[in-house]
């Protein structure tokens, strides 16, 4: 049995965590496989776009597999160091949708950072227990967080280990949104093909300009731009009048 089950698409793949029984948690080799299929979609040019979920409705990923580090078998430092999925994400160069069917916690929450947008299910939950276990975050969740949710609202999460229900996850921003069990995996393919319907170069381009921006202060985000929006001098008008076509044709569809 796969750990990670891959659905190929037109021109994006669905990786599922395929631990049900034990929670989809990260077990190492759990953790290994993940980062090399990952890798492996990277480098096919059929692949653009990433949905990252978990198998049944339980869990997307209730994190480390702590019944494994308990008897020894790994490490935390092994997480860390070795087997890690979230410098895999990262290594994607296309955008990757999380669709976050149950659980994410700790490790699992970290994952679901790892990804560019999120779309939950009604039994999504976020949990940070990094402090209950008595181990620091090491895959970015005590950055990112902030980030994404401020400051304040991340020390509530991390320094109780409490659980964010979805709705409240959506009202905090944390997710793009909510959508019935049954209509989560639709969503997230629905998404991806809208963003495969932009132009091809934009999909990766675009993407690392507002990622390198983010990282960057406000005065250098938009020093960066400017220095990438040079290569707008290479659209010929012809192609903007295409262009300019096909979204207002999209545009009359999307209102109907």
């Amino acid at each position: 049995m796969a750990l990670v089950e891959i659905d190929r698409c037109d021109g994006y793949a669905i990786l599922t965590l395929n631990r049900p029984d034990a929670m989809n948690a990260l077990s190492a080799a759990l953790r290994a496989e993940l980062a090399q299929t990952v890798l492996d979609m990277e480098v096919d040019p059929e692949i653009r776009v990433l949905i990252l979920t978990g198998a049944g409705e339980r869990a997307f990923t209730a994190g480390l597999d702590l019944k494994e580090l308990g008897s020894g078998e790994s490490s935390v430092g092994d997480a860390v160091d070795v087997e890690d999925p979230v410098t895999a994400l990262g290594r994607f160069s296309g955008p990757v949708i999380g669709a976050i069917n149950g659980v994410a916690i700790t490790g699992g929450f970290e994952l679901a950072l790892a990804c560019d947008v999120l779309i939950a299910s009604e039994n999504a939950r976020f949990a940070d227990t990094h402090a209950r276990v008595g181990i620091m975050p090491g895959w970015g969740l005590s950055q990112k967080l902030s980030r994404a949710i401020g400051i304040s609202r991340a020390k509530e999460l991390s320094l109780t280990g409490n659980f964010l229900l979805a709705e409240q996850a959506e009202r905090w921003g944390l997710v793009n949104r909510v959508v019935p069990a049954a209509e989560l995996l639709p969503a997230a393919r629905q998404l991806a093909e809208d963003m495969l319907s932009v132009e091809p170069e934009m999909l990766v381009n675009y993407r690392k300009l507002i990622d390198d921006g983010f990282a960057a202060t406000f005065g250098e985000g938009l020093s960066i731009e400017q220095e990438r929006a040079a290569v707008n001098a290479g659209v010929s008008a012809d192609e903007i009048e295409a262009r300019r076509a096909a979204i207002q044709a999209r545009g009359r569809d999307q209102k109907d």
